[in-house]
Order: C-alpha cells, then structure tokens, then sequence
C-alpha cells in the first residue's frame, strides 16, 4: 500500500466523496443531521475543521443560513465545491493546515469537525486542541463527530502499521499521508480534558462514527 498525501488522496476522489461519506461509512450520514441539531440556535461564528465539501454544514446552515462560517481544509478542489454549494451564504474559507494555522483569540461561538481527526497523531491532536481552545469564546463548544475505536490494542496498531509504511516508503515526516490513526474513545476524551475544555460529553456512536461535544465552562 502507498500512501499518498493527504490533499492528493480527496482531489483524485472528489467527484466520489460525497456518495462515500453518505452512503458507505456507517454512521456519517446520522452524524451529519446530529451535528446539526447541536449548533445553538444564537450561533454566530462557526469554525469548521476539515470542511471538505461542506456535508457537514447542510444541516447547520439550513436551521441558521446566517452564521459565519470559517471552513479550513488542505484540498482546493473541495474548498471550491463547498463554496458553489453555499454561495449565498457568509462563508471564509482557508486552504491550510488547520493543526499550523494561526486562530484569532477567542473568535468563535462553536467548532466543529467531522471525520478528519482521525488522520492526525496524537501530538497533533494536543496541539489542535490546545489552540482550539484559546480560539473560542468564553462559553464557547467544540463539537467532533470521528472515527474512534474500542480498544487500546486497534489504536496502537494502526499508530505501528502508519510508522511502518512511512519509514518503508521513505516518507517526509512533516507532510501529511492519508492514513487511519484512529484513537479510542476514551483517550479522544482525555487528550480533549488535558487541552483544557472542562467538561466532555461522548453523545452517540454508530458502528466506529463517534459523536463528542466539548464544552470550556
């Protein structure tokens, strides 16, 4: 098996995605509606990590078409599709790693991400979660539905088999691969707990899709 870089992995499957994600990965297309129904109904300012084409946000933006929303995601060609989706709504949108980008200072009401963590090691994990933090307002939440395993032993052999491949292959530690490095969900929470979000809520699971809400008060 070769890896391939991340944003290379979702523009060769762009025109597919959509159709994976609802109808092939257990649990998306009940997460996306579950998501939705979560987003306060005050919601001003939203953040969306990993937007992809914005499946996420169909729910969202049907209840609340007036949120600001700021989407980051590496692929182009999946930036491009969300804005021709929601080109009537107020939308930034931003093609850069969001574990690197730089977040304005308590800026959002909520943030959220769908089925894109579980690409990232647990460093960046701690990183992305500590940032994420500082980036929400005070009685802000963050919102994460994933891909999360059961058992300590799935999350360590994927970790094993990601660290196999990438020094097989000779690949650059500092770029992204598409690969499963999956946490359980316990330690999902933890590493949530330890950024600093005072309470966290695990809501709903659906075959490994896993709902969480995390809240800093």
């Amino acid at each position: 098996m070769e890896l391939e870089k991340m944003e290379n992995f979702f523009e060769n499957r762009l025109d597919e995605y959509e159709e994976h994600m609802l109808e092939h990965v257990e649990g998306c297309k009940e997460g996306y509606l579950r998501m939705g129904k979560l987003i306060p109904e005050n919601t001003r300012s939203l953040l969306d990590l990993g937007c992809g084409t914005g499946l996420e946000l169909e729910e969202i933006l049907h209840k609340n078409p007036f949120i600001e929303v700021t989407g980051i995601d590496l692929s182009a060609g999946m930036l491009s599709r969300l804005k021709t989706k929601f080109n009537n709504n107020n939308l930034k949108l931003i093609r850069e790693d969001y574990v690197q980008f730089d977040y304005p200072i308590q800026a959002f009401d909520v943030a959220i991400s769908f089925q894109t963590l579980h690409h990232l090691s647990v460093q960046k994990k701690q990183i992305l979660y500590s940032k994420l933090r500082q980036s929400l307002k005070e009685n802000g939440r963050y919102i994460e539905c994933d891909y999360m395993v059961t058992e300590e032993s799935e999350e360590l052999y994927y970790n094993l088999e990601y660290e196999r491949m990438t020094s097989e292959q000779q690949l650059n530690p500092d770029v992204y691969y598409h690969y499963d490095t999956p946490c359980t969900v316990e330690h999902q929470v933890s590493l949530l707990s330890e950024a600093g979000f005072k309470k966290v809520d695990v809501l709903w699971r659906e075959g490994n899709t896993t709902l969480l809400i995390a809240y800093l008060v």
